[in-house]
């Protein structure tokens, strides 16, 4: 009962938020709101803005990648010499060459992947100032980019789609800011650590053990950790550890955090381009797949772990508790994990590598899926409005005319585009684990063997590509072959999707609205939100069951004793050869 008055208040606060912060964020990227120019005309005097001067679409991805360049240099020297920079009380060494490249590129990129033990690894300085940074401008350049794409949508005949400098500023500034900033006073006040003071020592007088304890400024970076979309924690434990989430309340807030932006930028984008329906028809299509990834995930996970049932264990009132937050249970720590790896938030409260083999195929497929429901701050709007386009095109050959979108016609050019961005992603995941499965160097990364094994690789790289960077566990990803290919995988899940979202947004700017018919195609009406689900759900499915049902289908089976016991069949040779014999193609082998 009290996990369902949390949810209760959670959908509330979310709904009030989605009306009144989607609002803001829209007044926000339109140049409504000016209470903060005195902080932003310095930052534009010292950038060389001027922020009056708009950008066509090729300047503004050009700013993107020039600025996400830089950043991953100085994150780069930052961890490479943060053994002889200042707020270093435990005095750390230099971070590893490939493994400052893969966190670098992490946080760039909003990822957020973490093939390092934080507390320690990083030093406070590298930490507090060097990763924290990254949390809050990484999110906002998802934000810039979906304004940008956005804004091709509601204007008409223009060539520029807004200042990539003026908008991130203005998100930082205007919305991550103010709102981190409260929600970090909640955490601290809630137990949360806020210190440099170093590690807190002290010996067990009973055991007589000496402890250190680390602590930092937890209180700080946990609130932009959700709110950004980012998940990356200050601690190896991340949100499953008292210390970045110390209550039942603050457990609550996180997922509030990590959901409330993503939602309320399709308000932001029915505001924007003045139809209301528009952006209801997008918030629900989102809705339906999140509410069915979360009771899917819910159910696999309360009917218990079949291995613990193998030992005799009958009775598992509370499900599958195996790797669950214990103060919290099965369903809240579940819903948790599928709102961070809808969001591309990443952060966790669990452990997802000991979910049953169903409970992990929801927060893969949740991934796979493209994030888009909600998916991240920004990335999750530019992401579903290119399946939006797709549907709008499948929806026009159904009525045998041009499709429009938002009486901008859809035409080769755009189609092809928001293609491309949608199956970049995918491109990315298969042919990376490919290659991981196919070579020593992957195939030493899992702790695992068989399916299981496989979907831990291939989990890593649909969380990387994705821009996710939850981890599935029971991989050592901190080697150079792991840590490079990972750093790639992310570099590419990122801009390689952005530009075209800005390309999108740049080529329907110049395009004038077509005056609606009998035959235009609605796009604001439940039948439309139908088909964006079906189309996404139809490229999710037709390009990841293969992989999928090698990995978590075939170890559920496994589980279910259909092709013999888990201990006898630790291969993936004879997990292939299981599936093909269960689907009549045995005599392939």
């Amino acid at each position: 009962m009290r996990f369902t008055g949390e949810v209760l208040v959670l959908v509330a606060a979310l709904a009030v938020s989605w009306r009144f912060l989607g609002s803001y964020m829209a007044a926000v990227f339109d140049g409504r709101v000016h209470f903060l120019g005195w902080i932003e005309r310095p930052i534009y005097k010292c950038l060389g803005v001027d922020p009056e001067r708009e950008q066509t679409w090729q300047r503004y991805a050009v700013s993107v990648i020039i600025y996400s360049a830089i950043a991953i240099l100085l994150i780069y020297a930052i961890e490479r010499l943060q053994g002889s920079l200042p707020l270093n009380p435990q005095h750390l060494g230099a971070v590893a060459p490939a493994l400052s490249l893969n966190t670098a590129t992490s946080f760039v990129t909003n990822t957020n992947w973490q093939n390092y033990v934080g507390e320690s690894t990083m030093s406070y300085l590298t930490q507090a100032v060097g990763l924290v940074g990254q949390q809050f401008f990484s999110a906002a350049a998802g934000l810039a980019v979906a304004v940008g794409m956005i804004r091709g949508f509601q204007r008409r005949g223009q060539s520029t789609i807004g200042n990539f400098w003026v908008d991130v500023t203005r998100a930082v500034f205007y919305i991550l800011l103010p709102i981190a900033a409260v929600a970090a006073i909640i955490y601290i006040a809630q137990g949360a650590p806020e210190t440099l003071a170093g590690p807190a020592c002290f010996t067990d007088v009973l055991n007589h053990v000496h402890q250190c304890i680390p602590r930092g400024p937890q209180g700080s970076m946990t609130p932009i950790k959700q709110l950004g979309n980012n998940g990356g924690g200050y601690t190896n434990a991340n949100g499953a550890s008292p210390f970045e989430n110390p209550t039942a309340f603050t457990q609550w807030l996180s997922m509030y955090l990590l959901l409330v932006i993503p939602f309320s930028s399709t308000y932001m984008y029915g505001k924007m381009v003045k139809s209301f329906r528009q952006g209801f028809a997008v918030l629900a299509a989102m809705l339906i797949l999140f509410v069915s990834w979360a009771a899917f995930s819910q159910y696999a996970e309360s009917r218990g772990n079949p291995a613990v049932a193998q030992a005799g264990i009958t009775s598992q009132p509370s499900g599958n508790m195996e790797g669950k937050e214990t103060r919290f249970g099965v369903a809240p720590t579940m819903l948790f994990e599928i709102a961070s790896t809808q969001t591309s938030t990443g952060s966790v409260t669990g452990s997802n590598d000991s979910l049953t083999p169903i409970g992990g195929l929801g927060v893969l497929t949740s991934m796979m899926l493209g994030e888009v429901s909600p998916g991240g701050a920004g990335a999750g709007m530019y992401t579903i409005l290119a399946f939006a386009i797709i549907a709008v095109f499948i929806g026009g050959l159904m009525v045998g005319r041009t499709p429009e979108y938002l009486g901008k016609k859809i035409q080769a050019r755009e189609v092809k585009l928001a293609g491309l961005l949608v199956l970049v992603m995918p491109m990315i995941v298969l042919i990376f684990t490919g290659l991981a499965v196919s070579i020593a160097q992957g195939r030493a990364g899992p702790l695992n063997g068989g399916p299981h094994g496989f979907t831990e690789i291939l989990y890593a790289f649909t969380s990387q590509a994705n821009n996710n960077g939850s981890a599935f566990a029971g991989l050592n990803g901190n080697t150079p072959f792991y840590n490079t290919m990972g750093a790639v995988a992310m570099y590419f899940g990122r801009f390689a999707e952005m530009v075209p979202a800005l390309a999108l947004g740049g080529i329907l700017a110049e395009k004038n609205l077509v005056p609606e018919s009998l035959g235009t195609f609605r796009t604001d009406t439940p039948l439309f939100t139908g088909l964006l689900v079906g189309t996404i759900l139809l490229v999710g499915a037709l390009v990841f069951f293969p992989a999928v049902a090698l990995g978590p289908v075939v170890e559920q089976l496994f589980h279910h004793k259909i092709f013999g016991k888990p201990s006898t069949l630790g291969t993936l040779h004879q997990g292939v050869r299981g599936l093909r014999l269960m689907t009549g193609r045995g005599r392939q082998l």
